[in-house]
């Protein structure tokens, strides 16, 4: 095995944990935030529309960060896609 096929290897390997890893903690975060919001409007049903707005705020900031772990997973991946290495 020559070093450009462990590198590759490598390279697949590190995409495929760094999914694995962004993906699973804000899929977490966002249920545990939706529960609370839903909690929230159970208890107070007036402030249904202002708990709404923060809740998909929130769920939009939790999301960019499975897009972050995506994107590096890509950039790491690339390289072996494109045969620069």
């Amino acid at each position: 095995m020559d070093v450009k096929t462990l590198v590759g290897m490598i390279s697949i390997i590190i995409a495929g944990m760094t999914m694995a890893i962004g993906s699973i903690s804000p899929a977490l975060g966002m249920a545990r935030a939706v529960a609370q919001a839903l909690s929230s409007i159970a208890q107070q049903p007036d402030e249904a529309n202002t708990i709404t707005r923060t809740l998909f705020i929130g769920l939009a900031m939790i999301e960019s960060l499975a897009i972050y772990c995506f994107v590096i997973s890509m950039i790491v991946f690339l390289p072996i896609r494109s045969g620069v290495m």
